[in-house]
């Protein structure tokens, strides 16, 4: 057994300070999962890599239990939440970007319309990818797992209990219901 997922067993049987022990033993490879989310989508978050890991930790710190078993659950999880983090920055950025709560007056529209279209496109995808989990929960654990949280199609399969070709299927069908959903 592995450290980590040594770890993630302690704090299912809710060791004090095992959670802390988990994400120390975990930084490292948190830290590559987060730089390459914000490398291939998140870049216009104003999120760095640390700001995100240590944004992910106090939003899995904040929740009731790990919903984890072993490592590659718990990278699952993580990729999970760091979905979210990215996410809800963006939205964010887009409503203090908007005014937010501000009464607004513009004389020319275009202005307001002028979004930058990578932050559109991820939350258009993450919509995309919401309505995919509510008809096809396990294309949409797929694609997490795959885009936001950088596993293999053997480590997808190995946390979802299907096999390799499986989720390779998977992913291609995802993919095609996504594009579909994200057409003008």
């Amino acid at each position: 057994m592995d450290e980590i997922s040594n770890w993630v067993r302690r704090v299912q049987a809710g060791e004090p300070g095992a959670r802390d022990g988990l994400f120390a033993a975990a930084y490292g490879e948190l830290r590559k999962l987060a730089r390459s989310r914000l490398y291939d989508g998140g870049r216009n978050t104003c999120l760095d890599t640390t700001a995100l890991v240590h944004e992910s930790y106090l939003r899995a710190v904040r929740g009731s239990e790990l919903r984890a078993h072993d490592r590659r659950a718990f990278f699952a999880y993580a990729s999970q939440v760091m979905r979210s983090v990215i996410i809800d920055a963006v939205r964010e950025r887009q409503a203090a970007r908007r005014g937010g709560d501000l009464q607004r007056m513009t004389l020319d529209t275009a202005l307001i319309d002028g979004l930058p279209a990578a932050e559109d496109s991820l939350l258009q995808v993450d919509q995309a990818l919401v309505r995919l989990a509510e008809t096809e929960p396990r294309l949409a654990k797929v694609v997490e797992m795959r885009y936001f949280g950088g596993c293999t199609d053997q480590e997808v399969a190995d946390v979802l209990g299907v096999t390799e070709r499986t989720v390779r299927r998977d992913w291609d069908k995802a993919r095609m219901l996504l594009a579909a959903m994200l057409a003008p």
